[in-house]
């Protein structure tokens, strides 16, 4: 993943997380973990996140029938990625990227609130 147009998300943390910019099925490496938001642009030309995670890059939520069919509904163009191998912190990024972007749990946003 090189060469990429890139985007800076900030998190309820104030901590900046820099993804690069990918159309909706871009071609990965196998086995490469890190976070993912896939996102579409508003009327504005602004980034808004629709689903937020991280695991296996290429398997995570292209592979999730019922993710798909929600991140289709809700128009998503893109996908933003960044490699990141420590599962911890790929967890407290999750968190913190969606404690600020709370429109990205369903039913606006395709993401599901962990224990309920």
């Amino acid at each position: 993943m090189t060469n990429h147009l890139t985007c800076t998300w900030t998190g309820a943390s104030s901590r900046k997380y820099v993804y690069e910019i990918n159309a909706r099925h871009p071609k990965l490496s196998p086995n490469e973990p890190g976070n993912y938001i896939y996102a579409k642009m508003d009327e504005h030309r602004r980034w808004v996140p629709i689903y937020i995670d991280e695991g296996n890059l290429p398997q995570r939520a292209a592979t999730d029938p019922r993710c798909v069919e929600c991140i289709d509904a809700k128009g998503v163009t893109h996908v933003h990625l960044h490699v990141n191998y420590d599962r911890d912190d790929r967890e407290t990024e999750v968190k913190d990227l969606l404690e600020k972007f709370t429109r990205a749990y369903a039913p606006d946003g395709c993401s599901e609130k962990k224990g309920g």
